[in-house]
This record gives C-alpha cells, sequence and structure tokens, in this order.
C-alpha cells in the first residue's frame, strides 16, 4: 500500500517514487499517453469517487493509481480504460449505476465514520468490487460487448453477481427472452415494425445473457475447467434465441401457423451442446400438422381444428416458419444478428427441401443417405418447436446413428472426409493458424472421438452422448481410449477451445483461426495465464505444441486397424453373445468353438478395465486368430498372456492403440507356439510389435559391451566357493536374460515375415558370441578367487573383459554350426578352448587354470535356468579323454602328428569367437594351413571321405524314418550340401580365396565365382540348405519342440503341417504341398553331392566350366603347391595322414556316427600312432544322427 499512497503525496526526502508512465507499462498499457489522456478524461472524472487533479509532478492520485491496477488485470488493457470512458460518456453525469460501481476505488482513503451512504456495508463493497472487476474484465476482452454496453448502459446490471446466468434468484435464460419477446409481440400496433421491434428486443435479451456468460468465463480461476460450462450456457442461450425466434416466426406468419407443428432439430456443437461464443448454429427442420389439445402422439392427420392438413400445405408453412425464424436470429436489423442459422445438413444439403415431414426425413436416410450425415446425425437434438415432434424425430433417426459403422467401408469414408476437410481448408503458402479444422485442430478431436463412438456404440450404451468431452470421458472409462490418452486429448481440445472463444469474443465474430496481430495473440494470452502464455511467442509455441500433440494422438488413434475389423462385425459379434460367438468361432476355424468360449468367457467376465479392453479387442482378434494355423491354441496363449501380464498399464493399450501389435500378436500367437512360449517368459518382448525397427539384428559389439556391463556390476565378493557359485550363477542368470531376448527377437521376426536362417543366424551367433565372452571372463574371475582370494577380483575385470591377475590368456574357437555363423534355435554350441601362459607365468600352472575355466564355462551354462545351454568341446583333440584347454604348442603338435582329414573337414568351421582376440587369431593361423592345405585331397582322403559319407547315411539314420524325409541326413538335405561344399574347400580352398571361409552359403557363391559350380547348381544347393533349414527353423517356432529326432524330420500331422507351411511363408491352403516341395528341392541338390563327393554325374562336365578344374579326386596338378605357403604343418600333416591311411581305416568306420552333431566330437577310434579316443556307449547313444564319422 505503501507504493499508492507515495504516489500522491511528497513523501519523505529521498524517497522512490514511480512514475505514471512507468505504472501504465508495469500494467501492460502499450498507448501509455492516450491511456494517460483517458485516465483523466472528464467523463470519467466526474464518476470517479474524489477526482481530482494529478500532482505537480505527474503522479496518479490514490483512486486512478487503484483503477490502474485493476484494469492492468485484463487481458488488454488499453481497451479496457478505452471501452470504460466510452460507457463513461453513454451513461453521461447521471450514471449513478456506473458511479456506485466505482465508488470503493476511493474506499481506503475515507474514513469510515463519514463514509457516504451510498457505500453501503462491507458487503455491498465486496458486491460492488466484483461487479467492477467484472466488467473490466468484459471490457478488456470484447470490444463487441464493450460496444453493447456503450450503446445499451442499462444493462450493465447484467454483470452483477446476483445477475448471473445460473444465480439463484435469476430467471430461466428461455423465460428472458420470451418474456422480452411477449413484452413487444402482446403489445396492440402490430404489422412489420412490431416484428422487428421484437427482434430487436429478443438480440438485446440475448446480448444481456451474453454478458453474464462471458463475466464468469473472464474472472474463472481455472478457465479451462470452465469450458464446459461456458458451451453448456451458449447451447442453452442459443435454444433459447431460437424458441424466442419462432416467436417471432409464427407472430409474422399469422393464424395459419397453428396448423403447423414445427421442430427445430440442432446439429453439430449446437446438438452436442457445445456452443462457441460465435458459431453457426447447424439445425434441421421437421415439420407436421400440430397435434390437438390432448394428443399424445408426435403428428396427427388432422390440424388443431380437425381438418385434413395437405402435406404441401404443411411444407409450405413449414417453410415460411424457417424463414421467419432465420430473420430473426440472422437478418439485419437494428440490433446486430445472433449468428448465421446453417440449413446445409438437412437431407440433400443446400439442393434439398428446407423442411420436411419426418416420414420424408426417415425415408431419405433409409435410401440415400451417405456415411458422413449419419457421423452429423449422432449430434442431432430436438431443440425448439414441438417437443413431441422432435423427440419423434430423435427416436426415428437414433438406430440409424448406430448402425452406420456397419456400413460398407465407413470407416474409410469417414478417414477419407477428415483428409479432404483438412486440405479443403488449407490456405496454400500461408502460416496455419487454423484451431478447428487444421491437422492437430479441434476436428482432429472430434472426429476421432465420433469415430470411436459411431463403431463401438453398437454394442455399448455408455457411448450414446452428444458432447465430444463426456463422450471422451466415456471412451476413457470403458477402455477405448488409455486413460493418459484421454486426458491429453481432453486438455488439448480444452485449451483449443478456450483459445477459439476469446478469438470469437473479441468482436463477437466467427473465426476459427488465431489471429496472426502481436496485439490480438497478447490479448489472448494474457486472457488465459499471462504468467505462461503472456507473450506472443510464448503463446504460438503453446499452440503449435498442442497441435502437434492432437495430432500424433489423433493419428494414433484414429487409424487403428481395430476400427476398420471391428466395424465389419454386427451387434451380437461386438458384444460377444454366446451363440453369436460360437457360430463366429466355427466359421473361422476354431476347431473347439466350446473351449474357446470358456476362454472367451474368463477373458471379459467382470468390471475391471482390463476386462472392458479385452472385450473391444476380442471381437476382432477372434477373426486374426482364425486366420493363423493355429487358433484354438492361439486364443489359450493370449489367455494366458493375459493373466500373466494384462494387469500392466502398457500392455492391453498397446494392442488397443497400435496399428499392428494386436495383429502381429495374433499372427503369432496362433502360428508359433515356442515363441509364444518365449514371449511369455520375457512378456516386454511384445513391445517390439509396435516398432519393427526392433526386431533387426543388433551391433555385436554392442551385446558383448552389453554382457560385460552386467558382469561388471555382479562383483565376485564371496570368500569360499560355494558361496562365489551362488554370486556367479546370478551373474549367468543375468547374461542368460540378453541371450533369451535376442532369441525372442529373431524367433518374433522370423514368425511374422517368414522364417530368415541367416537373418536368423546372425542374430543368434552375434548372441552366442557375446555370451561365451561374458562367461569365459566370469570364469576367469572365479578360478583367480578361488586361487588368490576375492581380494584378488574385487576391482572386477577390466574393460575388455580379461583379468590382470590371470595366469594365462584364454580364447574359446566355435566349430561346427556356431563357428559357420549358422547356429539355429536347436543349436548348441560346439567349441575349443585354447590358452596361452602368460610371459612369466608356470606353463603347468596356466594349464591348470585353462582347464578350469573351460570346465567351469561348460558347466556354468549347462545349469543355467530355465533354459540350459550346452556347450560341447568334445571336438577337441583325443575327445572326451583330452584336456578341456590346450595351448597353442600343444594344438600344434597334436595336428603336425594325428590329424586326419576328418579333423581338417572339421576345422574348417573353427572361427575365433571369444576370449582373446589375439590369441584366437592365433589360432585360426595355426591350422590355415591345414583346413586349407595347398596339396588338396589325394585318393586315399577322397576314398576315406567317400565311404565315411556312404557308411553314414546307411547307418546313421533314426530307425523308422523315411530318409527323404529327413531334413539333415536325408539324401540333399543340409549334411549333404555341408559335406559337398566342404570338399570343394579342401580341394580347392589354397587356389580359391573365396573358399577360405566358415560359412557354407559364401563358400557356394564363391564356388560358382571360381567355376567350381555352374549358377544352376549352386542355385540347386543353396534352395536345399536354405529351404531345410526354413523348415527346421520353422518345425521348432511352430510346434515349440527344440530337441529331438522330430525336429529334423519333415512334419506329417496336418496341424503340424499347417504351422511349419504358413512360417515357411505358404499361403493358406497349399501348406501340404511342402513335403513335395521340399523333396524337389533335395533331389536336385543331391544330383550335385553326388557328383562332388562320389564322383558320380548324370553327364560328362564341360571341361571349360571354369579357371578351376571340378574333378572331385586327385588335384589335375598331380599335387604340385598352389596358392601360397602352405606351411609346415599342412605338409607333415598330410604326410602324416596318407601313412596312417591304411591302418585306420577300420577305425575311422567303427567311429563313424557316435553322434548326431554336424562337427567333429573327438578324433576316430584308437590307433598304434596316436592317444587312445575311443567313443563310449553313452556318447554313441546320446548321438548317433551326425554327418561325420565322429559323430
Amino acid at each position: 500500500m505503501t507504493g499508492r499512497w507515495n504516489e500522491a503525496s511528497s513523501g519523505p526526502l529521498g524517497q522512490r517514487r514511480t512514475s505514471p508512465r512507468t505504472r501504465l507499462v508495469r500494467a501492460g498499457f502499450a498507448e501509455v499517453d492516450r491511456a494517460s489522456s483517458c485516465l483523466h478524461d472528464e467523463a470519467l472524472s466526474r464518476l470517479l469517487p474524489y477526482a481530482q487533479a494529478p500532482s505537480d509532478d505527474g503522479g496518479l492520485d490514490p483512486v486512478r493509481a487503484r483503477l490502474v491496477e485493476e484494469i492492468g488485470q485484463t487481458a488488454d488493457p488499453d481497451l479496457a480504460l478505452l471501452s470504460l470512458v466510452r460507457l463513461a460518456c453513454a451513461v453521461g453525469p447521471d450514471g449513478e449505476e456506473l458511479r456506485v460501481l466505482l465508488s470503493p476505488l476511493g474506499a481506503e482513503r475515507e474514513n469510515t465514520d463519514l463514509a457516504d451512504p451510498v457505500v453501503g456495508p462491507a458487503r455491498e463493497t465486496q458486491a460492488r468490487d466484483e461487479h467492477r472487476r467484472r466488467l473490466l474484465a468484459v471490457l478488456g476482452a470484447s470490444r463487441a460487448l464493450g460496444d453493447f454496453l456503450a450503446s445499451h448502459p442499462d444493462h450493465l446490471a447484467a454483470l452483477e453477481t446476483a445477475h448471473a446466468i445460473d444465480a439463484p434468484c435469476q430467471a430461466p435464460v428461455g423465460a428472458v427472452l420470451e418474456e422480452a419477446v411477449a413484452a413487444v409481440l402482446n403489445a396492440d400496433d402490430g404489422g412489420r415494425a412490431r416484428l422487428e421491434a421484437a427482434t430487436a428486443a429478443m438480440r438485446v435479451a440475448y446480448r444481456d445473457r451474453l454478458l453474464a456468460i462471458a463475466a464468469d468465463d473472464l474472472t474463472s480461476s481455472d478457465p479451462l475447467g470452465h469450458i464446459p460450462v461456458v458451451v453448456e450456457r451458449m447451447t442453452r442461450l442459443a435454444d433459447a434465441a431460437l424458441e424466442a425466434g419462432l416467436m417471432i416466426a409464427r407472430a409474422g406468419v399469422g393464424p395459419r401457423a397453428e396448423a403447423v407443428a414445427l421442430a427445430v432439430i440442432a446439429m453439430g456443437k449446437t446438438g452436442a451442446r457445445e456452443l462457441n461464443y460465435v458459431s453457426d448454429v447447424d439445425v434441421v427442420y421437421v415439420v407436421g400438422p400440430a397435434s390437438p389439445p390432448g394428443a399424445s402422439g408426435a403428428s396427427g392427420a388432422s390440424g388443431a381444428a380437425g381438418g385434413p392438413v395437405d402435406e404441401d400445405e404443411l411444407v409450405r408453412l413449414g417453410t415460411e416458419l424457417a424463414v421467419g425464424l432465420a430473420r430473426a436470429t440472422s437478418a439485419t436489423g437494428r440490433e446486430p444478428p445472433l449468428w448465421p442459422l446453417d440449413t446445409a445438413l438437412r437431407p440433400e444439403g443446400k439442393d434439398g427441401a428446407l423442411v420436411r415431414t419426418l416420414e420424408s426425413h426417415v425415408t431419405y436416410y433409409e435410401r440415400w443417405a451417405s456415411s458422413w450425415e449419419f457421423q452429423a446425425l449422432l449430434k442431432a437434438r430436438p431443440c425448439a418447436g414441438d417437443v413431441r415432434l422432435g423427440a419423434a424425430y430423435a427416436r426415428a433417426v437414433e438406430p440409424f446413428v448406430w448402425r452406420a459403422s456397419s456400413r460398407e467401408n465407413f470407416v474409410d469414408d469417414a478417414r477419407a472426409m477428415r483428409r479432404r476437410v483438412e486440405n479443403e481448408s488449407g490456405r496454400v503458402g500461408r502460416e496455419d493458424r487454423r484451431i478447428k479444422l487444421g491437422p492437430g485442430g479441434l476436428r482432429d478431436v472430434e472426429f476421432t472421438v465420433q469415430l470411436l463412438q459411431l463403431v463401438h456404440g453398437r454394442g455399448d450404451t455408455r457411448l450414446h452422448v452428444r458432447s465430444t468431452l463426456s463422450a471422451l470421458a466415456e471412451l476413457s472409462a470403458a477402455g477405448y481410449v488409455g486413460r493418459s490418452d484421454a486426458a491429453e486429448l481432453d486438455s488439448c481440445y480444452r485449451l483449443l477451445r478456450l483459445l477459439e472463444h476469446r478469438s470469437q469474443l473479441y468482436r463477437l465474430q466467427r473465426t476459427h483461426d488465431l489471429p496472426s496481430g502481436g496485439d490480438d495473440l497478447r490479448r489472448l494470452g494474457r486472457g488465459i495465464d499471462r504468467s505462461v502464455m503472456g507473450e506472443p511467442e510464448t503463446l504460438w509455441a503453446t499452440f503449435t505444441a498442442v497441435r502437434r500433440r492432437v495430432r500424433a494422438l489423433h493419428e494414433e488413434i484414429y487409424y487403428r486397424p481395430l476400427l476398420t475389423v471391428a466395424a465389419t462385425l454386427s451387434a451380437d459379434e461386438m458384444t460377444l453373445s454366446p451363440q453369436a460367438a460360437r457360430e463366429r468361432l466355427k466359421a473361422v476355424g476354431y476347431l473347439d468353438p466350446d473351449g474357446a468360449l470358456r476362454h472367451i468367457h474368463a477373458l471379459t467376465e467382470g468390471v475391471s478395465r482390463r476386462a472392458a479392453i479385452q472385450r473391444q479387442l476380442l471381437p476382432v482378434m477372434i477373426g486374426w486368430l482364425g486366420r493363423g494355423p493355429d487358433p484354438d491354441n492361439g486364443l489359450l496363449s493370449f489367455r494366458l498372456l493375459s493373466e500373466r501380464i494384462g494387469g500392466t498399464h502398457w500392455y492391453l493399450a498397446m494392442l488397443r492403440d497400435s496399428r499392428a501389435a494386436a495383429q502381429s500378436l495374433c499372427h503369432v500367437l496362433s502360428g508359433a507356439r515356442w515363441t509364444t512360449e518365449r514371449l511369455a517368459e520375457r512378456p516386454e518382448s511384445i513391445a517390439w510389435l509396435d516398432d519393427v525397427g526392433e526386431l533387426t539384428a543388433r551391433d555385436p559389439a554392442v551385446l558383448r559391451s552389453e554382457v560385460r556391463s552386467l558382469l561388471r556390476r555382479r562383483v565376485l565378493t564371496a570368500d569360499d566357493e560355494p558361496g562365489l557359485e551362488e554370486q556367479a550363477t546370478e551373474a549367468v542368470h543375468a547374461v542368460m536374460s540378453v541371450r533369451t531376448r535376442e532369441l525372442v527377437r529373431a524367433a518374433l521376426a522370423d514368425s511374422l515375415d517368414g522364417v530368415d536362417p541367416e537373418r536368423t543366424a546372425r542374430i543368434l551367433t552375434d548372441t552366442t558370441d557375446a555370451l561365451l565372452d561374458g562367461v569365459l571372463s566370469l570364469a576367469t574371475g572365479m578360478a583367480i578367487a578361488l586361487r588368490d582370494g576375492a581380494a584378488a577380483v574385487a576391482s572386477g575385470p577390466q574393460d575388455d573383459g580379461t583379468w590382470p591377475g590371470a595366469l594365462a590368456r584364454h580364447a574359446v574357437i566355435a566349430m561346427g554350426r556356431l563357428g559357420g555363423a549358422e547356429t539355429a534355435y536347436a543349436s548348441d554350441a560346439d567349441v575349443l578352448f585354447v590358452h596361452d601362459a602368460r610371459p612369466g607365468a608356470d606353463p603347468r600352472a596356466a594349464a591348470d587354470e585353462a582347464e578350469a575355466v573351460a570346465r567351469r564355462v561348460v558347466r556354468l551354462l549347462s545349469q543355467a535356468q530355465p533354459h540350459p545351454f550346452v556347450v560341447d568341446a568334445d571336438l577337441r583333440p583325443e575327445g572326451r579323454q583330452g584336456p578341456m584347454s590346450r595351448s597353442l604348442d600343444s594344438y600344434a603338435d597334436y595336428y603336425e602328428r594325428w590329424s586326419a582329414v576328418w579333423e581338417r573337414q572339421a576345422l574348417l568351421r573353427a572361427r575365433a569367437c571369444a576370449g582373446d582376440p589375439g590369441l584366437g587369431r592365433a589360432f585360426e593361423k595355426l591350422v590355415a594351413p591345414l583346413r586349407w592345405s595347398p596339396d588338396g585331397l589325394d585318393d586315399n582322403d577322397v576314398r576315406e571321405i567317400r565311404r565315411l559319407k556312404a557308411r553314414m547315411e546307411a547307418e546313421r539314420l533314426p530307425r523308422g524314418t523315411v530318409p527323404a524325409r529327413h531334413l539333415k541326413l536325408g539324401p540333399g538335405g543340409l549334411s549333404d550340401v555341408e559335406w559337398a561344399t566342404q570338399v570343394l574347400q579342401l580341394q580347392h580352398a589354397a587356389r580359391v580365396p573365396g573358399l577360405r571361409t566358415t560359412s557354407t552359403l559364401a563358400a557356394l557363391s564363391a564356388a560358382r565365382k571360381a567355376g567350381l559350380l555352374t549358377e544352376a547348381e549352386e542355385a540347386d544347393l543353396r534352395g536345399a540348405w536354405l529351404l531345410a533349414s526354413r523348415v527346421r527353423a520353422a518345425t521348432v517356432l511352430g510346434t515349440g519342440r527344440d530337441h529331438g529326432e522330430r525336429v529334423e524330420v519333415l512334419p506329417s500331422g496336418l496341424r503340424e503341417i499347417r504351422l511349419v507351411g504358413r512360417l515357411v511363408g505358404m499361403a493358406p491352403g497349399r501348406e501340404r504341398e511342402l513335403e513335395d516341395l521340399y523333396r524337389r528341392r533335395a533331389r536336385h541338390a543331391r544330383r550335385v553331392v553326388e557328383r562332388i563327393v562320389f564322383g558320380r554325374a548324370d553327364e560328362p562336365r564341360p571341361d571349360a566350366a571354369g579357371p578351376v578344374s571340378r574333378a572331385a579326386g586327385v588335384r589335375p596338378d598331380g599335387g604340385g603347391r598352389a596358392g601360397g605357403d602352405g606351411g609346415g604343418l599342412g605338409r607333415r600333416a598330410r604326410a602324416s595322414s596318407r601313412r596312417k591311411a591304411g591302418a585306420a581305416d577300420g577305425q575311422r568306420a567303427a567311429a563313424a556316427g557316435v553322434s548326431d552333431r554336424e562337427t567333429p566330437e573327438s578324433p576316430p577310434a584308437s590307433s598304434p600312432r596316436r592317444p587312445a579316443v575311443g567313443p563310449s556307449r553313452r556318447a554313441a547313444a546320446r548321438r548317433g544322427s551326425g554327418p561325420y564319422p565322429w559323430s
């Protein structure tokens, strides 16, 4: 208060004063000079209490200072002050009502004992303060309402709280307008002047009540929360104006109008009770004969006088009434019109009759109406005129509304109409300021809500509401829209409506665009929240942010595939009535409809939000599941998933809202049992269905980094071995979760897009490499902790996973499918362990550490839960009787002295995959001369390979299995293609660099480029290998079996054939062609295999087929070196192999078939020149179907 008082007095010496100009600027005035002049305007000064001249220094007196402070709280202080001066001029010096309203401005300077009796008690003063606040708020926000008060100052009382629209003692708006019109119409004088006077009286009464509505709105502490109140009051006021206008129209038509019953049906925002300050009032007219007094029908066959009424006469009289009503509300006159009265939504639009009978309306909607017209009828509401006729119209058209979505292409038509409205209302080359029709505008919210209402409202009467916000609340409560999405749409819609209202209120003109002027934007922002949107830039930023969010939600919800499918269902199917559900389940392919009904009942019973959302999803998902090969299991799986994670906030919401997730999940559940089981273990993976980018392979470096990070967070701190084992088990569980996640990633991709062996192998191989790298590091840390104590590993491993306290470097060499980067779902890991003692370390101690590390890796992974992972090291030298890990020198010695041709073949797949990279590369360099020997294959080697291959084909197939149906060991199967490829590699890799690869497909491609295979031969081998791999993977995914002999055999049962056929990409109904397709591919591949491996060919091969000889026997150069230095190891190994060939043939043959592996498990049985490595009976029982004699 000191500041206000100090301006009026000089105050003590040195007291700081605020200049009037500064005070005006701080209050928000832009035109300071004009504001200063207005403050001292003569008309205003006469009404201000204790008006006095400015002080010598130009300061403001306390009355004007307080007035400035109050005006500074308005949206536009300049406008408010200017309009107040105009009002003061209008009331003149005798404007006692305005004088009393301004008198409290000087109350603080008055002595209460000498107070003017006009001021009254404190309660009256508070009422006047509130009245003045409401007046200034209106004057600062609306130039048009300021003009109205200046021209009708006697309506100043409309702004009192006692005269508010819903004040206890205030008459309803309908009564106010009716009374104003009746007072004029009941006057004695008649003629046109009476109608014009009645029209003017109605419009003045309308704006009187509009003042009260605007005052409540502009002084509300929560303008967003007040939006529903404003639109409902504006609708009431419009209804009253229509009723009053109809009175005027009847007075204009005269007694003839008594024979006509006219009902005014509100449409659009008026029908929904959400009218703006100034908006088109959409109406439709229904005409009928007036009912006689006491009649209960909506319309009769006779008029009030009892005589028959001609329909043409009814329509003519009804048209006169409609034209008179439009003239009363919308024509120019003494008072400005209220709003445009729009009848374009009537049947046939502007080309149709202005009024129709009820029967004519019904006939039109039955026979000719377009889909958009039923969407418009959603808002239809009788608002004025004949109550009975209006109610009859509402009853007649309501069924059309809720059947509309079942019309052909209804959803697509609705979406096309939204796009058309958006495009046609746009302005090329101009900044998009559309609040209503533009992208992210009000129409996006309204169309979204209406489409959901029309689709789901057939089976849910809770959605039979007209208001957008009320419908949105019901959609959220019933689970059709997520609660967070509904809350965002609600708040955004309110803000957009608020901006629209305040833009219209300024001039009371119809506009749906945000103004572009800085002053206009500032007025809007200050009137809403000056702290957030007080400046044009911040208001514009808020507006664009809201539109972006609305657009995103609109596109997410409005274009749900669920809506398109749901719209095609019948009402019974929508509500899942038992009989309709049973019939539909049979029709779409469920084998056990009763069992499926039990699942549906379990999913949809109850009143929980989960049950509500599932009641929406299931009518559509039943059909999507029915498209799969096993819908019964799909529905069961959906039930199990929902029972497990249905209570999470994201699962059902994602299925409901996503464009693809629900349909993709149905595809997986009904066609891939193994994938479904893994999804249940990692339900968060379901979220990937909403983003196809999540199903691509991850960077191997990222996977290794993730595994190492997991292990670094799990420090080995226990002091004893059981404690360390427990900590290691927990760490392995965390690392295995990464593998499970990547398995799910690959399985989802294969289940949705069809099995792709190369993509799957890439994902699973990279994951397995990262897993082995992490567990190798963990096992090394355990070995150090057990030997040196927990303190030795307290700091954790280094960034590359190695440990400073280790006695040796350790590496894992991948073999078999893992080495070839061809890992499948049912694959385990064939590996070799290699170590190299660090400088200064005892080699024996280093070997002991390496042995412990290798065994611990195998044990930790084999004991992992819930899915153990088998790491097989039986391919190591001396097999199971040899050490688990060897040094480089030990490997070199063994391969130099004892290697046989089958070991060379096994080493073709050797690839360093984990551990020390330098050590891994050293091993690869060590074995390179052996597997890619420049000597190729001699006659003995070729005979040995043929003998082993023939014996494998004869003895290794499981009993009772038709060879041609075995994917791995049958003719033309995986083993055939891989043996043929490996023979080419053994023969020619020294001369063809492209063959120096561990990948089967890469080697085939290199062989074709080198001329070793024709394009047709390469295509036959590649096609057979890929198809066998796809069928094998599809068998795992479809049946859920990832081990056992049946995984390797073509499916025979009808359900399994359908599952596997769909997963490999066969069309529905043609899955039985799978076996014929596979046998044909395998037969073509077998011919190529026989030529390469067994030297048999159907026809002579051309000599000029390529740069390298394709002979299956001895190299054409007679054994000379080619392709670089073969190394001493390769030459000595070849010589040793030749010396042992004759003696070892028997042992190799006897050793054939001790495993079902595709890669060597151990050397052949013992011979006089090498350690004994005879296979055990247990190994023979476990294995026995592999392609190699050692397996």
